[in-house]
């Protein structure tokens, strides 16, 4: 029970985080971001809803289930091309292969309507992109302490939910 953090984080196994964005600057911040939080996620990134419905169903060019795990956690934009992040969030919760995926709105929007919309859809958590670097590092921190340290899995391990 008197675990430190240090000995939690120890402890943590990386996860597979698929970001669903479409704006190269948002791309290329979101990789830094992570990389300078040090933690050891694979992270994978598609630009549209359609190229993420078809990395999550291993449908081509996803096929590889090595190359391209089912991710352990989704960061999708509402406002991609193909499919809205609307529409992969709300086809995702449908099915039940795949439901259990927590799902992070990750969007510039600050309308309550979507905010709303979000959580309706079952997503997991809805946080706006910041403006400066800085502040968005900070909500990594933030994020990754949460996913990694406080979030817990069914049978305390992050892949057993990876298995239906």
């Amino acid at each position: 029970m008197n675990e430190t953090i240090a000995q939690l984080e120890s402890n943590y196994m990386p996860i597979d985080i698929l970001l669903v964005e479409d704006e190269e600057d948002d791309i290329e911040i979101t990789l830094r971001a992570f990389k300078n939080a040090k933690l050891k996620n694979q992270i994978y990134v598609v630009q549209d809803g359609q190229e993420a419905i078809n990395f999550i169903y291993h449908k081509e060019p996803y096929q590889d289930e090595k190359k391209f795990p089912r991710p352990d956690l989704i960061l999708l934009d509402i406002d991609i091309p193909k499919l809205s992040g609307f529409e992969v969030l709300k086809k995702l919760k449908g099915d039940p292969n795949y439901s259990f995926i927590p799902v992070v709105m990750l969007t510039s929007s600050k309308e309550e309507q979507d905010i709303i919309k979000s959580f309706q859809n079952g997503a997991s958590s809805y946080i706006q992109k910041p403006v400066s670097y800085a502040e968005f590092t900070k909500i990594i921190d933030g994020f990754n302490f949460y996913w990694h340290i406080v979030n817990k899995f069914p049978d305390g391990k992050r892949k057993a939910v990876r298995r239906n």
